[in-house]
């Protein structure tokens, strides 16, 4: 069985981390250097970045950021924000990325995704997912940093994008994310039933339960932001709590 993954997600605009709930109101919460500094430290199996301001403002990734960051990061990036090219992720990857992100180029060039996958290999290709849960109870994915809205429906969605050659999914519900009261344990175990990828549970944990019950619902990796920043908790923590409810996990903590 593969072991759960616990993975920070960091959203950067301009030189700060921010967070701000359901997508809107940001905030800073800090610099990402000093956090990729303290998450090395802290047991964690992966981290994830992505530049939100990079596909609103028209641009591409900040190779020259991630190439600072990427010196100073001792466990495995994963890099996104503004990737619309082939040679953006080779540049990336090359500066010191392990794998790149992708999500709006995904909608408007699906064959951006087969092109990374069959140059770089699957293992190297994230595709994000951000959508929201309209009061009728349909699902609907958005890009643009979740202004635009695409009809496409996150099961589906993900479907397609194995079959294009994505290696994982990261699933993020909008409306949850920066709540911390819990993930969309239904689309994540919707999504997980239909596809063979590993899927990231993202947008909405703020507690060790919560990633617990995400696992249990299919989800290969939990991913996290606002209880990092905002509570005492610790991805060594969430670990421990994994292990002690019979989840394989990474490091230390075998249950």
């Amino acid at each position: 069985m593969l072991k759960t993954r616990v993975i920070p997600t960091l959203l950067m605009r301009e030189v700060n981390l921010v967070k701000g709930p359901a997508f809107d109101s940001w905030r800073a919460v800090g610099a990402p250097m000093q956090s990729v500094k303290v998450f090395n430290r802290r047991d964690v199996d992966e981290l994830i970045l992505l530049d939100i301001a990079a596909t609103p403002a028209g641009r591409g990734p900040d190779i020259d950021m991630v190439a600072t960051l990427a010196q100073e990061c001792f466990v495995p990036l994963t890099v996104g924000g503004g990737i619309t090219r082939l040679e953006q992720i080779r540049q990336l990857l090359l500066v010191g990325a392990d794998k790149v992100s992708i999500n709006s180029a995904a909608y408007s060039d699906p064959a951006l995704i087969t092109a990374a996958s069959d140059s770089y290999g699957a293992q190297c290709i994230v595709a994000a997912i951000d959508y929201r849960t309209h009061a009728d109870g349909r699902r609907e994915c958005f890009t643009r940093c979740g202004t635009e809205a695409t009809g496409r429906d996150p099961v589906e969605w993900a479907q397609e994008l194995e079959r294009l050659g994505a290696g994982e999914v990261q699933v993020t519900s909008i409306e949850r994310d920066s709540l911390m009261e819990g993930y969309d344990l239904q689309t994540i175990a919707a999504v997980s039933a239909a596809v063979s990828i590993p899927v990231i549970a993202s947008g909405g944990a703020g507690n060790y339960v919560h990633m617990e019950e995400a696992v249990k619902a299919g989800a290969s990796a939990v991913s996290a932001a606002s209880i990092y920043l905002f509570t005492q908790a610790t991805p060594l923590e969430a670990k421990a709590h994994l292990a002690a409810a019979g989840i394989p996990v990474r490091s230390h903590y075998q249950g």
